[in-house]
């Protein structure tokens, strides 16, 4: 059988792309929703570099997260899979390290594989949470024994889940791990966390270059701000020089650096994950105040009351007007125009940031002579609601902001600058990083290839992009959780919800902002069927594929 770099070479006789293998550098933001960009139309914001990304290569505007949380969606991405399908369906689930990722395949086929920055494959946080509890409660006779408990014999826990948790970093900075591969990684260098309480390898680079890193961080060393009285933000002690986002630009460096010494002539992939804009809102030194927030506007359903919006929504909202809302933590919250207004103006000053530091990296690839040999990609693992209806952070509820998020592709064989309206999905980067290497993607891999669905949109094989969101109440600030299941088509979305009541139907062609429920409207029960019966085929088509059979009967 021909091996993966005899099926590459062979491409060139079927138009296919660069007979030389090209490198990868994929490189993600933490939360920052599509409309936090130049390039996407965000005319305060200023992103030079990403900009110039999509100057150079096709961007695409209606790309979706395949879950707007964290782990899951970064599961997805790796897997090509859906959460409902590679079984890391919520934050606190790791991906097994049995799946088989893209990186694995890429590994195979000689690619020197790298990771860098925020992998959150596995659990970062240290405190516990159990779906047990929750099982054990709703037995209705004796429970199984706890080796019977859940579907699979098989745990997500112990050592081999253990490489990323903040604790044991904080306990030891200078351990060593994880083994390698991980999830088709060659070489890890670890920053898990978020704004300036980010460890990993980060933490010893970090105690290497200061005395006492923990008076840097936190609220507590925070720097004087009279103004500042959003939620979750400060002005941090943190240098520039020593926040997260200069350290994954520099150990970026030193892998591709690395990667010419030692394997000088085969191409690599590197996967280059900043930790912000994600909340907490703390951007360094001259970031802190670039933008001012009286500049800032606000979404045009800030203020929009929907009488059918989720009873969710509702309650956030009257936690807010009665002076009980919460807004700690991970769980969605509703913010005056004021707070709202600096929230967005220091989502700003990260994102500026690390845009300096994809400048940095472009100027790196440059003057190494390899820059017209990588295809760099950008895009985030989900967005923010930043506003929309009041609303800051995500979970639970699915508005176009945290959904949608920024996908660029600048590939040197592509040079001309393109936009594409094609509906693609979070699964989709894999196979189509797989493809641009001359390469199969595994049997059960999900995704599309979506440089080809830009050139040939009426081949796709979807009939619209699915979202999952399976989450617990202690996300959520509730008792019990709440599963979302999100349809786009066109320019329709369609939600329903398992644990809250009605659901939500939007025309964004005349709602663009999403403000007008269409759910209980009897004039677009039509409608509502049609997206319902899409769903559902797009649902089956999204079922399992995999493993293998192994007798026809």
């Amino acid at each position: 059988m021909a091996n993966a770099r005899d099926n590459f070479l062979s491409n060139k006789d079927h138009g296919g792309p660069l007979v030389e293998r090209p490198n990868f550098l994929f490189i993600t933001t933490d939360q920052q929703r599509a409309d936090h960009l130049g390039c996407y139309g965000n005319q305060l914001l200023r992103t030079p570099a990403i900009d110039g990304l999509a100057a150079r290569g096709t961007a695409f505007d209606r790309f979706y997260v395949a879950c707007p949380i964290c782990m899951p969606n970064r599961a997805a991405i790796m897997t090509g899979r859906m959460p409902s399908v590679n079984g890391s369906r919520h934050n606190g689930i790791p991906l097994d390290r049995e799946s088989v990722t893209f990186v694995d395949i890429l590994r195979a086929a000689g690619y020197h594989t790298g990771l860098v920055g925020k992998s959150h494959l596995q659990n970062i946080v240290g405190h516990e949470l159990h779906d047990r509890d929750i099982f054990e409660r709703n037995c209705i006779g004796a429970p199984p024994p706890e080796t019977l408990e859940d579907a699979s014999k098989g745990r997500r826990a112990g050592p081999d889940y253990e490489a990323e948790l903040i604790p044991l970093w904080r306990e030891t900075p200078d351990r060593d791990g994880p083994e390698t591969p991980y999830y088709g990684f060659d070489y890890v260098r670890f920053a898990n966390g978020h704004g300036d309480n980010v460890h990993g390898h980060y933490t010893s680079w970090l105690a290497a270059r200061t005395d006492d890193p923990d008076a840097l961080r936190g609220p507590g060393n925070a720097l004087p701000s009279p103004n500042l009285t959003a939620p979750q933000s400060w002005r941090t002690a943190m240098p520039e020089g020593l926040h997260p986002t200069g350290y994954i630009a520099e150990t970026s460096e030193e892998f591709i650096d690395y990667h010419m010494r030692t394997r000088c002539g085969e191409p690599f992939f590197l996967h280059c994950s900043f930790t912000d804009p994600h909340h907490p809102f703390t951007p360094p030194g001259k970031y802190f105040d670039m933008y001012n927030p009286d500049d800032v506007e606000l979404p045009p359903s800030f203020g929009s009351v929907d009488p059918n919006e989720p009873a969710l929504l509702t309650r956030l909202r009257q936690e807010y007007l009665e002076g009980r809302a919460s807004a700690r933590g991970a769980a969605p919250f509703c913010a005056g125009p004021e707070e709202t207004r600096q929230m967005i103006a220091l989502t700003y000053g990260m994102i500026t940031m690390v845009d300096d530091a994809v400048s940095r990296l472009m100027a790196f690839l440059d003057d190494r002579g390899i820059l017209q040999d990588t295809v760099v990609i950008f895009t985030s693992d989900h967005g923010d609601f930043m506003g929309d209806h009041g609303l800051m952070l995500k979970h639970g509820i699915h508005y176009e902001g945290v959904l949608r998020v920024p996908f660029i592709w600048s590939d040197p064989d592509r040079p001309d600058a393109a936009r594409s309206e094609v509906h693609a999905s979070a699964v989709d980067i894999g196979p189509s990083i797989l493809a641009r290497a001359g390469l199969a993607a595994n049997n059960g891999n999900q995704g599309l290839d979506v440089m080809a669905l830009a050139e040939r949109p009426d081949r796709a094989e979807r009939k619209g992009i699915l979202v999952e969101e399976d989450e617990l109440g202690a996300h959520l600030g509730t008792e019990k959780g709440l599963r979302t299941r999100t349809f786009i088509q066109d320019n329709w979305r369609f939600i329903v919800w398992q644990g809250m009541e009605g659901g939500q139907l939007y025309d964004r062609d005349a709602d663009p902002h999403e403000m007008y429920n269409l759910w209980f409207d009897p004039s677009f029960s039509e409608r509502k069927a049609e997206m319902t019966e899409a769903m559902l085929r797009e649902m089956i088509r999204l079922s399992d594929t995999a493993p293998f059979a192994t007798h026809i009967a």
